[in-house]
């Protein structure tokens, strides 16, 4: 039954395929924007994805005037600021985030200061805190799992008080996402693997946890289709530029999805387990992913039943009983994770981690709590039911 009510959001213009890299200029250049800043990291720059959008750029009005390329793994408020200082020193008009999650991050930021003014980044932290739309941001992504480039959300580190501030803004939104497989060609194995299932579990919770609607379902249903179809296919053969487009694409779709209809406990277990062990995001997606559907399932079995469609396909889909669907779809993703083990060492559980201990679950249950996820989580859940999870998934 239709929700009686929602709302869906996403104007961010999606540029795809496998010539996407060549419009960046052209669509800049509509509007009106002459001189980019590009915001990186060290691997990205090494790893020479830079060649293909600067050579986009060589023959046409638009220039590249300044590149910032220190962007660390957890961003932080000063270099935000560092980047915001070449940003204006170099008179630049857009933004080029070309990278993974803390890239993005950092470049949403750094376009806040650039479009305000001053330097304190704190003012606008929190929701809707922005008055007005900011200057052009492209984001050229070169992982297939945040979905960064059509939220509007960013994450930046204060490192003096070891905190991380959320922004939250419509205004965030880059104006382009641009998807071309020559980006995501260099992704190691095991990162390939772990943002696939950051990726696979935005859509899975967008599609079964309180705030799911029709359209986000729409998006979140072929997400988990193109992931469960293309995932291996790219493991096998890295270069595969089909399928890497169809993983960023998957990765895109996702993230539309949970914008508009948001996550639950999987990401309130993980933001606390990053938080506390300092993992990456998308390791802890599929440390918890399977063992949260178990949890729901009394409450949205229907709903996780659905999912063996798109990721097992039809003729499994057809050959399963109805009342078994939803344990079946469970098993399916914990096969998925098992065929990731073995070919990326990519964690099941959090011992495979080698990073958690014991002690530590008393105090990612405490933290999961107050996570903002867990309200839109099918299933209620104490601190007592996320410690059973957390002992599941030891």
């Amino acid at each position: 039954m239709a929700k009686p009510y929602y709302e869906f959001f996403c104007p961010v213009k999606v540029i795809a395929g496998n010539a996407a890299l060549e419009h960046i200029p052209f669509e800049l250049a509509a509007l009106g924007s002459k001189k980019a800043l590009i915001i990186t990291d060290k691997g990205v720059r090494s790893n020479g994805l830079l060649a293909p959008i600067e050579n986009a750029f060589s023959e046409t009005d638009v220039d590249i005037s300044a590149i910032f390329d220190d962007v660390p793994p957890d961003s932080s408020l000063s270099t935000v600021r560092e980047a915001a200082r070449i940003y204006r020193e170099h008179g630049c008009d857009a933004i080029l985030a070309i990278g993974g999650g803390s890239v993005i991050d950092t470049a949403k930021a750094t376009n806040i200061l650039v479009s305000e003014g001053g330097d304190d980044l704190l003012k606008y932290s929190g929701a809707h805190n922005l008055p007005k739309p900011l200057k052009p941001l492209f984001v050229i992504p070169t992982t297939s799992g945040t979905g960064s480039e059509v939220t509007m959300i960013a994450v930046v580190s204060d490192t003096e008080k070891n905190i991380k501030i959320p922004f939250a803004s419509y205004y965030l939104m880059p104006h382009a996402a641009i998807l071309d497989p020559r980006m995501t060609q260099t992704l190691p194995p095991h990162l390939t693997a772990m943002t696939a299932m950051d990726a696979m579990t935005h859509a899975v919770e967008a599609y079964t946890c309180l705030a799911a609607n029709p359209i986000s379902d729409a998006y979140a249903t072929a997400a988990i289709k193109k992931i469960s179809a293309n995932l291996f296919k790219v493991l096998d053969n890295p270069t595969d530029a089909q399928g890497r487009l169809e993983l960023a694409q998957a990765s895109t779709m996702a993230g539309i999805a949970f914008s508009n209809s948001m996550v639950g406990v999987v990401h309130s277990l993980g933001h606390a387990l990053g938080a506390v062990a300092h993992l990456p995001h998308g390791l802890c997606m599929n440390l918890f992913l399977p063992y949260v559907l178990d949890y729901n399932k009394e409450v949205n079995g229907d709903k996780i039943a659905d999912l063996l469609l798109p990721l097992a396909g039809a003729d499994i889909y057809a050959h399963t009983p109805a009342d078994k669907r939803a344990d079946k779809a469970i098993d399916y993703i914990r096969q998925i994770r098992d065929q990731l083990h073995i070919q990326t060492k990519l964690p099941r559980t959090l011992q495979e981690t080698g990073k958690v201990t014991r002690e530590q679950l008393v105090e990612v249950a405490t933290k999961a709590l107050d996570d903002g996820s867990i309200i839109y989580n099918p299933k209620e859940a104490n601190l007592n039911d996320l410690l059973g999870i957390l002992e599941k998934a030891w």
